[in-house]
């Protein structure tokens, strides 16, 4: 029975994904490069910032100290953070639905500095009454490690079958199932065919039936 949900943020609370495209794009460009999306950003995706510095040096043959260019990728998507972060639609009406029926959380790999800029601007931790875990709580092992969803239902007193994880990306729906857990996934940032490992794929938060998850048999990956 399910009794909790694990929220992910980026594209399931807050719309930040044409965020980090633009940053990407800015990033490269100033290396002479031209972002390919549809190659670079499931590979990106669940990283943190210096992972994906390294993802992005080794997929466009560049150079350069890891750390030095991850504060450089966070200096350029701070300011937007700051002034174009919203919540996802239809999330903050769903979230009235379930908040008094389940219990909830945020589980996220985002940088942690940069979730507080957004934290300040949507007051994120009062709406989950400081029920949020960052990766800096497992040891930076990000997804789809499942130690982020695992920590979280610790934290909440679940137990990972009773766990239903909201994700929008196919390494966070990695990370669900290895955890043992329920996964949705909604389509805010990647096709519903890169999605299909969830087990439900939804366009919008209208379309999540938590009574059609609570009969669905666990299916977990090996």
């Amino acid at each position: 029975m399910i009794d909790t949900i694990i929220f992910d943020a980026e594209g399931i609370v807050i719309d930040t994904e044409t965020i980090w495209d633009k940053g990407q794009a800015i990033f490269l460009q100033r290396r002479g490069f031209v972002y390919d999306r549809e190659r670079i950003k499931p590979l990106l995706t669940g990283r943190t910032l210096a992972e994906g510095v390294e993802v992005m040096k080794q997929a466009y043959r560049f150079d350069g100290d890891t750390e030095v260019l991850a504060r450089e990728r966070a200096d350029i998507v701070r300011e937007l953070f700051i002034h174009e972060t919203t919540f996802i639609d239809g999330f903050l009406s769903f979230f009235a639905t379930v908040r008094n029926r389940y219990k909830t959380c945020i589980a996220t790999s985002m940088d942690e500095d940069l979730f507080k800029l957004v934290d300040r601007h949507l007051n994120l931790s009062a709406l989950f009454e400081g029920r949020i875990y960052t990766l800096d709580k497992v040891g930076y092992r990000s997804k789809p490690n499942p130690d982020i969803f695992l920590y979280a239902a610790r934290q909440l007193g679940s137990s990972p079958e009773n766990c239903v994880v909201i994700e929008d990306a196919p390494h966070g729906i990695d990370a669900a199932k290895r955890a043992g857990m329920r996964c949705i996934a909604l389509s805010t940032t990647y096709d519903a065919g890169k999605l299909q490992q969830a087990d439900f794929v939804v366009d919008s938060y209208a379309e999540i039936d938590l009574a059609a998850v609570n009969q669905c048999a666990f299916s977990g990956m090996n």
